[in-house]
């Protein structure tokens, strides 16, 4: 084994700096990976002009191009349907949610890059915790983990899989032996086996290891915010009403008057949805009425009026926060509308608001509230579709609001553009040699070009603390390769393993690798292992391409540190801690080990 030289010691030293800065976090996790980029460049481990080249890498554009693209469908509205799809599907327990989502993103990794998979479902997974109150964090994780282990599912799944032939191919010219090259589905069995293990753990084990955190939002009062403040955490039930009902022929302010504490907040039918149907609006039979008021006073209406459960939900999209929501609005002291009775505002018929209630001296009204005369001071709590509230308070005389109010609804006539753009990109990758980045950033530039993002919104819908991270780790992955370190480490670990059986040799091997993705990155410990991995198999008698298939799988055994792309897509949007990667990490990581081996041995 050759000796240490002076860089590699150095290297040594800012690689154990970088673990204690990362693990103690003394400052911030993207502060700490500049800095070490700095002491990198300063000691002159990597050439200057080579120092910076992270922020040009195929990795960083792509993840810069993919959060762009998952902006742009989250925009349009598609990713709030995927987000109701699943919770219809899934229920609201933490179990059948986050094995649900974990299932879905695995499936989609398979075929593209995890990076993109797991941003694509990062707005999914935030709607699913905003709308069940389950903690974001307790559903990212498990999110991104699942991500990253779908890129074991098929030889196209991640980088590693994708190079495995042709290091294969090299390693056996060199070898002067014969190996099969794997196919498409051939690692399907192991991946599947280490994916289902994964979803499982935190299915069974999620309560222990994934922390409860609510990060903070940007943003005003949300829409449970109101609701606990006045009492009116009220969802829409959609119900059908049938061509026997009572209810045929009558006009919804009879209606409401007859059932205190009932509001008929939107209706569906021959033409089409209405939000907050005015009061001289007559049902028909066939129509699906959104209704929302006292659960018990619901039911006993229902049963009355003998109404049918809807088969599906017509007004998913006005329980999305970013489409409509519970809103307060004042009564201006001196404005035009102090005097006035609700009924006199006309608020359904001109501005398609639904009032919900009037909080007035510690009180909140919810019966009768058309007969309601109202004060200066007043706070009224309305439902509407947001773009609705703008004309409510273009004047500035009558009300004023209170809380904030989105600007501007989901843009759902530029869903074919987003879709389009994203299937672009998507076949691109998948039937064109095309870098990566580039393939994602045509999808990026057309909706630019198409409008379903503004510049500033594509600016915005970046992490940059993410880009940040990766770009600075990768001067140092590069000083481990070019001064010989990772290199002098392999291969002190395989000879002092030499006189395991092979099963043991395997192990060593994936462990192995799993440091090498840690610290340099998963295409670099691919290329530098596979070689040495098959040198080791000849020498103990086995199978050469099977411990090159250990090290490509065990490349995506990143969960430990937030250095991995996915873990550090989603650390911020999940209020996450190094340690609670350790946790989570630790756990995970060893799963995946005891599980790959003996796959690999039945299906390798």
């Amino acid at each position: 084994m050759s000796a240490l030289t002076p860089d590699m010691i150095l290297v040594l030293a800012i690689l154990a700096g970088a673990i204690f800065l990362f693990v103690s976090e003394i400052v911030r996790i993207d502060v700490a990976a500049i800095l070490i980029m700095v002491v990198v460049g300063l000691t002159g481990l990597v050439e200057a002009g080579d120092l910076f080249s992270g922020f040009a890498s195929n990795a960083v554009i792509s993840i810069i191009a993919v959060m762009i693209l998952g902006a742009g469908l989250d925009r349009v509205g598609v990713m709030q349907k995927v987000a109701a799809f699943l919770l219809r599907i899934g229920g609201e327990t933490e179990r059948r949610i986050g094995s649900l989502i974990s299932s879905a993103v695995a499936f989609i990794s398979a075929f593209m890059q995890n990076i993109g998979a797991a941003a694509l479902f990062l707005p999914v997974t935030e709607r699913m915790a905003d709308r069940t109150g389950i903690p974001v964090s307790r559903l990212l994780m498990p999110m991104g983990f699942a991500a990253i282990l779908g890129g074991t599912l098929t030889l196209v799944a991640s980088s590693p899989l994708i190079l495995l032939n042709d290091l294969l191919a090299s390693t056996a010219r060199n070898l002067d032996v014969e190996i099969e090259p794997y196919g498409l589905f051939s690692p399907t069995p192991i991946g599947l086996a280490i994916t289902a293990a994964g979803i499982g753990m935190f299915a069974v084990f999620g309560r222990w290891l994934l922390p409860s955190v609510t990060p903070g939002r940007d943003g005003g009062r949300s829409l449970p915010a109101i609701s606990a403040t006045y009492g009116l955490d009220r969802p829409i039930a959609p119900y059908v009403v049938p061509s026997g009902s009572p209810l045929r022929g009558r006009r919804i302010e009879t209606i409401e008057e007859e059932h205190a504490g009932l509001l008929i907040v939107a209706a569906k039918g021959g033409e089409g949805l209405i939000v907050a149907p005015y009061r001289d609006f007559v049902v028909e039979a066939g129509a699906t009425l959104g209704l929302v008021g006292d659960p018990e006073v619901v039911s006993a209406f229902v049963e009355s009026q003998g109404l049918e459960a809807a088969a599906g939900d017509p007004f998913t999209l006005l329980q999305d926060q970013e489409h409509a929501g519970l809103a307060e609005v004042v009564v201006r002291p001196g404005g035009d509308a102090v005097g006035k009775r609700v009924r006199d505002l006309r608020l359904r018929e001109v501005f398609d608001v639904t009032l919900l209630g009037v909080h007035r001296g510690g009180q909140v009204i919810t019966e009768n509230l058309r007969k309601v005369e109202l004060e200066a001071g007043d706070v009224l709590i309305v439902f509407a579709p947001w773009e609705r509230l703008g004309p409510l308070l273009a004047d500035g005389r009558s009300f004023v609001a209170l809380s904030d109010i989105p600007s501007e609804p989901p843009r759902t006539g530029k869903q074919g553009w987003a879709l389009g753009a994203f299937g672009l990109s998507l076949a691109l990758v998948i039937f064109t040699s095309l870098q990566l980045s580039l393939a994602l950033l045509t999808g990026a530039i057309i909706l630019l070009l198409s409008r379903v993002l503004t510049p500033d919104e594509a600016y915005r819908s970046v992490s940059w603390k993410t880009v940040f991270l990766l770009a600075s780790l990768i001067p140092l992955g590069q000083a481990l390769e070019e001064t010989g370190t990772a290199a002098w480490i392999a291969n002190g670990v395989i000879a002092a393993a030499g006189d395991l059986p092979p099963w043991g040799m395997q192990m060593v091997v994936a462990i192995l690798a799993t440091a090498f993705t840690l610290t340099i990155s998963n295409v670099g410990a691919t290329v530098l292992l596979v070689p040495l991995a098959a040198n080791v198999a000849v020498g103990v008698g086995a199978s050469p391409a099977q411990f090159g298939l250990i090290v490509a799988l065990a490349a995506s055994n990143a969960f430990l540190l937030p250095t991995h792309q996915v873990n550090a897509l989603l650390m911020g949007p999940g209020g996450y801690t190094v340690k609670d990667f350790l946790r989570a990490g630790t756990a995970m990581t060893l799963l995946f080990l005891l599980v790959l081996i003996p796959m690999v041995n039945l299906f390798g």
